[in-house]
């Protein structure tokens, strides 16, 4: 068979993604945080783009310079004041050149450092070695304290053995158990414990509780306190089940992570990104705007492109680069928030009732549903949905919350998954803490309020909610 090359032509259709779409599918997925950062970066990089900072100012009239000087003329500035002769200038500089009224500086003090003012909380590391410091004196000792510092997780928990700490030291694992039963007295107490067990040992022994029931229990018993089985610490320590439990709420009272006090973490709170209002019978929606810096390109090169004035085409290319770059941008940043709200409006429209009534009304809904309502593609929904927080009256939830799977009811319409959850929370809330109820009895309770869901299916949700099982929810 012969090979030969031809030209053919040939038409075919195929997706491209622009500039204009990739900066608008990026900016829909960002949260707020992310976006704010994203604005600020364009604005360092872009000298086409800048922030409108004074809009009222912006649409001042300006008054022409022709017409201010018309109205005011200028005076010419003369200089009228003559010295004095009658003034004793020998009286005037022996007073105010003695040596006890003004001092003269001739050299230059260096200004304070502000940083040394600043508030900032004290680490774990910092408020150890400050003890350490204080306790031992000897050089050796004092390197040995500080590889236990430098060897602790953020709890407060040494995370090697002593075996290693004296390799690395070079020093007897004698002197480093030494160093370590004494740093272990160091606040917070329980600090430089190998293992919960051992910490929780340190703080009762330090509030005076050693050779007792609370120290056995710690000691020995651990596994059955995890398990609550009372009974079996009651028969193998052979005391009351009364004792038992005194002993178990002293430990509850003990800090298993002592070095969590001395964490660096802040909280992070949540800004919403849009408003949902109840006014009167309507809902009210309303995008957050607070905190976006407020964009537009610049008048500056936009006037310079204008009056066409003399500019290198490599220049002139790149001011008209950077001008569609802010356009774009300006352009994304206005149909991202038009998205939300459409996305937003539309959820309002399948859930007013839990706007109304609020978590056991949610219905159940899937992003085919806003999809189809607002003509747009699941996944364009689910950019919208992710990170992005709304403010409603029922309090404050990401956009994904309202989405999830169905249940089946017995009788009737199907029901959120979600709702469930709020149910189960609501019976194990209002069960006897002494026979609490177990997973088969919750999904029966359950059947009895036309919620048809197995016993698996709860245990599921009971972990999602951060509850325990029946047996370590059950109080003597």
């Amino acid at each position: 068979m012969a090979l030969e090359l031809r030209q053919q032509l040939k038409l075919s259709q195929q997706l491209i993604m622009t500039p204009q779409l990739q900066i608008a599918i990026k900016l829909l997925q960002l949260s707020r945080l992310e976006l704010v950062d994203t604005i600020q970066k364009e604005l360092e990089e872009n000298p086409a783009l800048e922030e409108v900072t004074d809009v009222a100012a912006e649409e001042r009239p300006v008054e022409q310079p022709e017409a201010v000087a018309a109205e005011k003329p200028i005076k010419e500035v003369t200089i009228e004041e003559k010295i004095n002769d009658n003034i004793d200038w020998s009286n005037y500089l022996d007073e105010y050149n003695s040596s006890g009224r003004i001092h003269f500086e001739t050299e230059k003090k260096s200004a304070p450092n502000f940083e040394s003012f600043v508030a900032r909380k004290e680490s774990l590391n910092e408020h150890l070695l400050w003890q350490l410091l204080m306790t031992f004196q000897a050089k050796e000792e004092q390197r040995i304290g500080s590889l236990i510092v430098g060897n602790l997780d953020k709890d407060g928990y040494l995370k090697v053995s002593v075996e290693e700490l004296a390799a690395s030291s070079k020093s007897t694992t004698e002197k480093v158990n030494k160093i370590l039963s004494l740093m272990q007295t160091f606040d917070p107490i329980g600090v430089c414990a190998r293992d919960i067990s051992e910490c929780l040992l340190i703080q009762a022994r330090h509030f005076g509780l050693n050779n007792t029931v609370v120290t056995e229990i710690i000691s020995n018993h651990l596994n059955h306190l995890e398990n609550k089985n009372y009974k079996a610490i009651a028969r193998a320590l052979k005391v009351s089940i009364e004792e038992i439990l005194s002993a178990v709420n002293v430990i509850k009272a003990l800090e298993p992570r002592p070095g969590q006090q001395f964490s660096d973490e802040h909280p992070q709170y949540i800004i919403p990104d849009i408003f949902v209002y109840k006014s009167e019978n309507e809902f009210v929606i309303m995008m957050n705007d607070e905190g976006i810096p407020k964009l537009q390109i610049s008048s500056f090169y936009k006037n310079a492109i204008k009056r066409g004035e003399k500019i290198s085409g490599s220049v002139k290319e790149y001011v008209q680069e950077k001008m569609r770059s802010a356009t774009w941008l300006i352009k994304s940043i206005y149909r991202r928030q038009k998205t939300i709200y459409k996305v937003m409006e539309s959820i309002l429209k399948f859930q007013r009732d839990f706007f109304e009534k609020g978590t056991a009304h949610l219905k159940p809904m899937v992003l085919r549903d806003v999809a189809q309502d607002i003509d747009m593609h699941e996944s364009t929904i689910s950019r919208v949905t992710t990170n992005k927080y709304a403010y409603t009256p029922q309090g404050i939830f990401e956009l994904k919350y309202f989405f999830n799977s169905s249940i089946n009811r017995i009788v009737g319409e199907a029901i959120a998954s979600i709702s469930v959850q709020e149910k189960i929370k609501q019976i194990i809330a209002g069960e006897d803490p002494k026979k609490p109820y177990s997973d088969d009895k919750i999904s029966k309770l359950l059947k009895h309020l036309n919620i048809d869901i197995a016993r698996r299916t709860v245990a599921k949700y009971r972990e999602r909610l951060k509850v325990l099982s029946s047996n370590k929810r059950k109080q003597f």
